[in-house]
């Protein structure tokens, strides 16, 4: 066993303690002074890994985790989390599956074994197994059935061709109908491991307290050895846009068209290349004041929303531009965005706007680190997928180094006007 407190050029407002076991569980701990304790469990595992004959499956053993193990029957995790006033959540994505609970200080001790017992030793019952595929599958029509998610599924897979990211984390209906409940043990027993895992516990309690209670919560082996160290064999990234793709289609359940522009970006694989696109996305697409919402919004008034993010995925990220608009400003709309985009290659971002970032990535750090959920899963999203919290910490003095000169190198190096995957969904004409 190892601890160590992350170095001290990490931000102070931040202390977290690493404790790692021989069977390659870390746990990171941090006392804050609100009456709270948060334990979340982070698994480097979400649909990127699953094969296509399996497409679905991490989300749907999400669900599954919490209908009993030999220790506790269905059901009675959920009774016993309610008598105490606690909460408890999950959510899986492409690249991550996450698990919490929050209780009262008093309550801790008793209740994170059990949040642990259900994560490592589901049992997977064949009769809940059928009958949650039900709830499942309604998800996955509701998802269809839902214009906005309709749209950002399509343009996910105009942005990558083959990588995993392209497919849906819910996975398709006529998959999830195939899968078996040994099929879904095996994977369970593949990935749900305590040398994949990072446990992280946040809150009002002594931070031995906090990684003693996790290591009661799960069982260590004799010998010292790591169980079933997962693969983390990560897809090479796809080359970058070289023409303009696009993809046009016709839902006659929307009043206004979808514009969607994506680019092929670094992910978290490349870290470094992250931050200006971070900063570019904020420039274009973040509050009242951002260009893209001024000019096509305020000014122009062609759309009635639009914003701009970088989503960074393990393997590779998407630079993506959204807007809901009327259905005759679509060309407009897209060669406006096109120059904004040439704009930000040939002109030096102003300092007014650089500050403006600044201020909002470090007020953003600050207020998104005040509960102990919110540092968990600051502490566990960087962990369990780039291994180490640095990165976590450090991204407010990486943004405030960022100049001028680097936000227009990664306007010119990734971001082309020529060269884009576009969706347009049009709404049935009248």
């Amino acid at each position: 066993m190892s601890a160590a407190l992350i170095p001290s050029s990490i931000p102070c407002l931040n202390t977290p303690t690493l404790h790692r076991l021989a069977n390659g569980l870390t746990i990171i701990a941090e006392q804050i002074p609100v009456d709270a304790v948060n334990l979340s469990l982070w698994l480097p595992v979400g649909s990127a890994v699953e094969s296509d004959t399996i497409n679905g499956m991490a989300h749907f053993l999400e669900h599954m985790v919490f209908k009993g193990t030999p220790q506790l029957v269905s059901g009675e995790f959920e009774r016993l989390i309610e008598e105490r006033g606690a909460v408890t959540n999950a959510a899986t994505s492409q690249d991550y599956t996450h698990y919490f609970i929050t209780t009262a200080p008093q309550d801790f001790a008793e209740l994170a074994p059990l949040q642990m017992d259900v994560v490592l030793n589901a049992s997977i019952p064949e009769a809940a197994f059928e009958r949650e595929r039900l709830v499942v599958l309604e998800e996955i029509r509701r998802s269809e059935d839902n214009p906005r998610r309709r749209t950002f599924q399509r343009a996910i897979e105009t942005a990558f061709e083959r990588l995993p990211y392209r497919r849906s984390v819910l996975g398709p209906a006529a998959v999830v109908n195939q899968l078996t409940p040994q099929q879904m043990r095996t994977f369970h027993h593949t990935w749900y491991q305590p040398s994949g895992m990072t446990a992280v516990a946040v809150g009002n309690l002594p931070v031995d307290t906090l990684i003693q209670t996790v290591i009661d919560g799960v069982q260590q082996p004799t010998d010292g050895a790591r169980l079933h160290p997962c693969p983390q064999d990560q897809p090479g990234v796809e080359p970058a846009f070289r023409e303009i793709v696009r993809q046009e289609w016709v839902d006659d359940s929307l009043q206004q068209a979808r514009l969607v522009m994506v680019w092929r970006v670094p992910g978290l694989q490349q870290q470094s290349q992250t931050y200006a696109l971070d900063v570019l996305a904020s420039i274009l697409g973040h509050g009242r004041t951002a260009r893209l919402i001024q000019d096509l919004r305020e000014h122009q008034q062609l759309v009635s929303s639009i914003s701009a993010s970088n989503m960074s995925h393990v393997a590779q990220g998407v630079f993506y531009i959204a807007a809901q608009l009327p259905t005759e400003h679509l060309a407009t709309v897209e060669t406006a965005i096109a120059q904004q985009i040439r704009r930000l290659q040939a002109e030096s971002v102003s300092t007014t706007e650089i500050n403006r970032v600044r201020t909002q990535v470090v007020n953003r750090f600050v207020f998104g680190n005040e509960t102990p959920s919110d540092r968990a899963n600051l502490y566990g999203y960087y962990h369990a997928l780039m291994g180490e919290l640095e990165s976590a910490l450090d991204y407010p003095a990486q943004i405030q180094a960022l100049t001028a000169a680097d936000l227009q190198t990664a306007a010119q190096t990734y971001l082309s006007p020529d060269a884009y995957g576009v969706v347009i969904v049009r709404p049935q004409p009248a």
